[in-house]
């Protein structure tokens, strides 16, 4: 298997909006394609049930609306 050493980005396309997803080490970040901030989620949040809460607080702290 190979570790996760380095951020791995990958665009994607969600209907007609680009995004950016990024995967490093502490979690991962989507983020609209031509913007800085986007939705973090870090892999101790998955693990620990705290994903949700975590989603939802970054949610409402960007001013977008929660997934």
């Amino acid at each position: 298997m190979t570790p996760l050493d380095r951020p791995l980005k990958r665009s994607l396309a969600v209907g007609d909006e680009t995004y950016t997803l990024t995967i490093d080490p502490q979690g991962l970040k989507l983020v609209e394609k031509g913007r800085r901030k986007g939705l973090e989620l870090y892999w101790s949040d998955l693990l620990n049930g705290d994903a949700a809460l975590a989603a939802a607080l970054n949610a409402a702290v960007a001013g977008s609306p929660s997934p």
